[in-house]
């Protein structure tokens, strides 16, 4: 991961026990459908016992789980593929098969709670599912970006603008989604006029 632009202030004396990394990635395939694949990998500073592989080590990975959603234009699920590549139980493995009713669902407005119905309590795994979630956002990312990469390459505005509204005269679904995009705010007023309701 890269040095941030702006430093944290400066932190306590402290010492290193956890660290959890996230790796999300999304690719236009060659037959049209677009792959969101996260991995997220948990280590220890320290070594410390483990009933099923003995001990783990510091840097080994506590989890290792890694997800690749396969998705169409219009975000709908086609394939889901997770596994378990590292895990404190021998019986973690077992669920990841499940993932795979996820075929058919539509990642839009609604896949928190659809996540939630499906996999929650012992019908899931934990991590799969924080890391499903986030790859929600990674997807509208990576099929809006092609979008907008799709119609410059045609000939359209040569801008890196927010994309555009899916239909004409149809209000756009990530508005009020985060601080930037609400209704009153300035990029709104400049990207999507007739969906401002802030004071000139």
């Amino acid at each position: 991961m890269t040095r941030p632009l702006t430093a944290l202030p400066a932190a306590a004396e402290r010492e290193a026990l956890h660290t959890r990394r996230y790796d999300f990635r999304g690719y236009r395939r060659r037959d049209g459908l677009f792959d969101i694949e996260g991995r997220m990998v948990d280590t220890k500073d320290y070594t410390f016992p483990n009933e099923w592989r003995g001990e783990v080590k510091p840097g080994e990975p506590v989890h290792d789980m890694i997800v690749r959603l396969t998705l169409d234009d219009d975000f709908t699920v086609h394939d889901v593929a997770a596994i378990t590549a590292a895990s404190p139980f021998e019986i973690c493995a077992a669920i990841t098969p499940a993932f795979e009713s996820l075929k058919g669902a539509t990642v839009a407005k609604g896949w928190t709670r659809t996540l939630r119905a499906q996999f929650s309590g012992t019908h899931g795994c934990t991590h799969h599912v924080e890391m499903l979630r986030a790859m929600g956002t990674v997807a509208f990312q990576t099929i809006y970006g092609w979008r907008e990469k799709a119609k410059r390459e045609m000939g359209g505005p040569q801008t890196d603008s927010p994309p555009a509204e899916t239909a004409p005269g149809k209000r756009p679904a990530f508005l009020d989604t985060c601080h930037a995009l609400a209704s009153d705010s300035e990029v709104v007023k400049s990207h999507w006029p007739q969906f401002y309701d802030g004071k000139d």
